[in-house]
């Protein structure tokens, strides 16, 4: 019963903090990570980071990627694929070099400077999708660009961190990563173009109600699941699917029905349970650290991804935007700050200080995004 009162509250908080903020010129979005702060332990207490909560808000930003690829352009798509391999390349470059840099002025390892260039170079657009669609800039070229350099940046990340993960443990074969990752990745493109419309053919003709939003979460949930399993981020398989789905006759019925399921529930507890999770215990003494991070992340990626974009033809302002998309780094930061505090290449300390600086870059994007876009 707690958990049914916890979800009232996160439901009646996050609309009306998102309304306040669209009231006030700013993205709902950035109201409802507010508001899961205020909720959450920190603050008010009323709702805490359980088990099943964030089993739902994992359902929220797999469905919301899924959602982008509903409404991705695949034509827009194919045209800005040398611009997004620019600046998603661009954008783990700078922040890899920065990060490599801090590292070393905080007196880490080598391989700890290595891991901390790695983790600022990671990025996490679920923030940026939702920040685009309130702009009505998701189908433009600029989205085409951001969802194609995070899928590149996801990509050449993990891989990164695999090769890295090599020289301090014997369990990691690097061979085998990549070939996970090339066999889902051909697998789906595969399934994509050929199963997806045989499957929903087949399972939209079944004498049941609902069957072409079911088939379509199936896809979703299955293409999310095998990209986890293969080392590749959950919501890269989930916004793949949306894409394949998108090139169906359903497209328009999934969106409608999909969003409705999605922007009701599981959406809003994705966004509030962000600042819910959110511990800022004992984090005093480490403030400056906090600071010195948060500035190098934020400013790293957005030099990073801006000038890619600009060199790709895009003018400043649409470059700023594109910058301050990836600036973001979620829920993928924080599986690899995991992933260093599990394998000794962060302090528990410090992996405090990665938690507070993903959440100041979580809120900073949509912020900044509004900014850039509307200048």
């Amino acid at each position: 019963m707690v958990l049914i009162f916890q979800l009232a509250i996160i439901l009646i908080a996050s609309k009306v903090a998102g309304s306040l903020s669209v009231r006030l010129g700013q993205p709902s979005v950035l109201g409802k990570l507010l508001i899961g702060i205020v909720l959450g332990p920190s603050v008010l207490g009323l709702v805490e980071g359980t088990e099943v909560l964030g089993n739902l808000s994992e359902i929220g930003v797999i469905l919301l990627m899924f959602i982008a690829g509903l409404e991705t352009d695949f034509k827009e798509f194919k045209r800005t694929g040398a611009a997004a391999t620019l600046v998603g390349l661009s954008g783990i470059i700078v922040p890899f070099g920065f990060g490599l840099a801090a590292g070393s002025f905080l007196n880490f390892s080598t391989i700890g400077s290595w891991f901390l260039g790695l983790l600022l170079s990671a990025t996490s657009v679920s923030i940026s999708v939702q920040t685009l669609k309130e702009m009505d800039r998701l189908k433009t070229r600029e989205g085409a660009a951001i969802l194609g350099a995070a899928v590149i940046d996801d990509v050449v990340v993990i891989i990164a961190l695999a090769f890295l993960m090599s020289f301090t443990s014997s369990d990691v074969n690097l061979s085998v990563v990549i070939l996970k990752k090339v066999l889902f990745f051909a697998g789906a493109i595969a399934i994509g173009w050929k199963g997806v419309p045989w499957f929903m053919n087949k399972f939209t003709s079944l004498k049941v109600t609902e069957t072409v939003i079911s088939s379509a979460l199936i896809i979703c949930f299955t293409f999310a699941y095998l990209a986890e399993y293969t080392g590749v981020a959950a919501i890269i398989g989930s916004y793949m699917a949306g894409v394949a789905v998108s090139a169906t006759d359903y497209k328009s019925e999934v969106l409608e029905k999909v969003e409705t399921i999605s922007y009701s529930i599981f959406v809003p507890v994705f966004f509030t349970s962000i600042g819910v999770t959110a511990q800022f215990t004992g984090i005093g003494k480490s403030l400056p650290v906090i600071i010195f991070i948060s500035i190098i992340a934020i400013l790293s990626k957005l030099i990073g991804a801006s000038a890619g974009a600009k060199i790709s033809g895009f003018s400043w302002r649409s470059a700023l935007g594109i910058g301050s998309a990836m600036v973001s780094r979620g829920e993928v930061a924080l599986i690899m700050a995991t992933i260093g505090l599990d394998n000794n290449l962060l302090s528990s300390d410090f992996y405090a200080v990665i938690v507070v600086v993903v959440l100041v870059t979580t809120i900073a994007t949509p912020l900044m995004m509004k900014w850039s876009f509307s200048n």
